[in-house]
């Protein structure tokens, strides 16, 4: 097996040497590399000891190369001339680095993003000389260009730049309703109506086009999105190590070009991703801040804090994930405490509309209410809120950490960081009631440091864009070119099945390391930060060990002696204990 992440594909023979003492040939006659490029790249990088260090720069050979070793990308890569070394000499444009050719992929599937949403900000005759927004003919739905940008901006009074959490506005049915977004994402809406004003005014002084308030909103906004998303990748891309070229996956997704401006979730996004960069390259309290400033902006980012501290208990090293926790909860009072003086309403708007709201279209509690016509999940008569179905989706996610929180700590060979966070924020999506259809963009870059196979990610991610354009024919109704629910339905079980597959596959590769592309690689953990190479300091028995005992406890007792387990010497305490429930490594799974 290739120390790349798997055997080469076909006719690719790859040299085994990371120094770059070998070269590596796409095909028996033409190189891949110059042997002198490979000599040359070689000599200016250290063979580090024990992995790569964080600030280690990769010749050529020493990264994964998915057209050589990933057969999906292999046969797809034969449109732009076929895998590397085909055609083309590594070194020669020493600027065109895999980070940099990734965020020019990025920037051109965000273009196409918007080119995908723009249905929705096309003007026309508004019959008295003038233009307005046109959503004639059922546009967001028939096009799929639907999103809560343009609507919430002449309904949460954006239109008028007025102070979010302060402002209120009646609804159609006589309540009262407040910004109902987290703090930051609040005040960047805000922002950004102040900015498209300016930008009006701006327009008109130099004789450009001046466009419809909303529509500068949008894509000024939308530019400030993408920007955010191109930190996430730059984040991604310094995680990564040797599988860098695996970024391209969050690059190409189709699941951006549907969802990327759909609402505001690439701020969590590039935030989360910065905060893992950070954790990653030892920097524990600038991790917790941007995890407190994501938190602010979506509530999904304080999920990171759980897998650090189960990391944390395991290899006994608490004090990056302290400082990381607490940096994070000072950052996010800093942020919210204000707001929640000056304005409480105003700032509870957002607890009190998602522990109210109905169980959201994607959810299989929706779902099933839809396919049964149970009224399980309803709100009951003179209730706020529907009790039962936030008590259901509460415990069972509940549930769901505590399962991977037990399988962390028992699993033979300790887990990946990005594998856990994967596996937490997947859980979160399919117990909670509401996973609005954008809210899958959260796995995008955890997908790439957790499972970097292109095939089911892919695949994945159609599933995802068809549920988006199956959702919008139903909003536009069967009377109106539209379709019925259960095409949707279908798309969205499909969904859920897939997203299942990749959770299974990331279990099956932490409890089958050597099926693990990242550790195949060279790399124990990437994203870990202190926890790479860190020995384990706690462990309990797998559910499989208590049943094996449970079986054993009638049988003659065991003389042997119990031992400690651990993966090797600490270099922070060398006398250290190492604690086991368990009496021998070789009985846990």
């Amino acid at each position: 097996m290739d120390e790349r992440g798997g055997q080469p594909a076909d006719d690719v023979t790859v040299g085994a040497d990371a120094g770059g003492r070998t070269s590596a040939e796409a095909t028996a006659a033409d190189p891949v590399f110059a042997d002198a490029e490979v000599v040359e790249a070689a000599a200016r990088i250290p063979v580090p000891g024990d992995g790569l260090s964080r600030s280690a720069s990769l010749s050529p050979v020493e990264r994964v190369i998915p057209t050589w070793t990933d057969p999906t990308v292999r046969r797809a890569s034969e449109v732009i001339g076929g895998p590397l070394g085909r055609h083309a000499i590594v070194g020669r444009a020493p600027w065109l680095t895999p980070l940099r050719v990734c965020l020019l992929m990025a920037i051109v599937i965000l273009i196409f993003g918007w080119l995908f949403k723009s249905a929705c900000i096309q003007q026309g005759p508004n019959g008295a000389g003038g233009v307005t927004l046109d959503q004639s003919g059922q546009r967001p739905w028939i096009t799929g260009c639907y999103n809560d940008v343009v609507p919430l901006y002449g309904s949460h009074k954006l239109d008028t730049q007025a102070m979010p959490y302060k402002t209120s506005w009646i609804d159609t049915d006589g309540t009262t309703h407040y910004m109902e977004y987290p703090v930051i994402t609040g005040y960047f809406m805000w922002g950004v109506s102040e900015l498209g004003k300016y930008y009006g005014k701006f327009a008109g002084n130099v004789g450009l086009p001046i466009p419809l308030d909303v529509a500068a909103y949008f894509t000024i906004g939308a530019i400030i999105l993408a920007l955010f998303y191109l930190w996430a990748v730059a984040s991604t891309a310094r995680i990564a190590r040797r599988r860098v070229w695996d970024v391209a996956i969050m690059c190409l997704s189709p699941l951006l070009i549907v969802h990327s401006f759909t609402n505001w979730d690439l701020l969590a996004i590039g935030m989360t991703a910065g905060a893992m960069a950070a954790w990653a390259r030892g920097r524990p309290v600038l991790a917790g801040a941007l995890i407190g400033l994501g938190t602010a902006a979506k509530l999904y980012p304080v999920l990171l804090l759980g897998p650090l501290l189960l990391l944390a208990l395991r290899s006994g090293r608490f004090r990056g994930p302290v400082r990381t926790t607490i940096a994070a909860a000072v950052v996010w009072l800093v942020v919210n405490v204000p707001i929640m003086y000056l304005y409480p309403t105003g700032w509870y708007e957002f607890i009190k509309l998602n522990s109210e709201r109905p169980a959201e279209y994607d959810s299989w509690y929706a779902i099933y209410t839809s396919l049964s016509g149970s009224h399980l999940f309803d709100t009951t008569s003179g209730a706020d809120s529907p009790t039962f179905l936030n008590v259901l989706s509460l415990g069972l996610f509940g549930v769901a950490c505590a399962l991977i929180a037990w399988f962390a700590l028992s699993v033979r060979r300790r887990p990946r960081l990005a594998q856990l966070i994967f596996l937490v924020v997947a859980a979160f999506l399919l117990t909670n009631k509401v996973w609005s259809p954008q809210y899958s963009l959260w796995l995008l870059p955890l997908v790439v440091l957790a499972l970097p196979r292109w095939r089911p990610v892919l695949v994945w991610q159609f599933a995802e864009a068809v549920v988006w354009m199956l959702l919008m024919f139903y909003f536009a109704g069967v009377d109106n070119k539209g379709l019925s629910i259960y095409p949707f339905i279908g798309a969205a079980i499909v969904r859920d099945v897939l997203l299942i597959a990749l959770i299974v596959r990331v279990i099956r590769e932490i409890l089958r390391p050597a099926d693990d592309l990242v550790r195949m690689a060279g790399d124990d953990d990437p994203s870990g930060g202190v926890f790479e190479h860190a020995p384990d300091r706690f462990v309990i028995p797998s559910l499989p060990q208590l049943l094996r005992d449970r079986r054993r406890a009638g049988d003659a007792s065991d003389d042997r002696a119990p031992v400690l387990v651990g993966a090797g010497p600490d270099t922070d305490s060398p006398d250290a204990p190492q604690i086991s429930l368990v009496e021998d490594e070789d009985r846990r799974i």
